[in-house]
């Protein structure tokens, strides 16, 4: 099923990751995402909960087709994952 995302874009899915200081997990999550993934349309939001292990950084310069959203302050699970919505 494709879900129009605005812009005559079309994605089969849509990946919201919540991150805190879990940069070298990210990184090998965010590596697997892309070998797995295939034809299929996607997109990923890495929302980082003001990690202070280098987890942006790394996402700015390793995985540039990540959306990044960094948070003002960690507010939990729940308030990132909104964020990223």
């Amino acid at each position: 099923m494709n879900v129009d995302c605005g812009g005559g874009n079309e994605l089969d899915l849509a990946i919201i990751i919540v991150n805190y200081n879990t940069r070298d997990v990210l990184r090998d999550c965010l590596n697997s995402i892309r070998k797995s993934t295939g034809e299929i349309a996607y997109h990923v939001v890495v929302v980082d909960n003001r990690s202070t292990d280098g987890s942006a950084e790394m996402v700015r310069a390793e995985h540039p087709w990540v959306q990044l959203i960094e948070s003002e302050h960690n507010g939990g699970y729940a308030y990132a994952n909104n964020l990223g919505l």
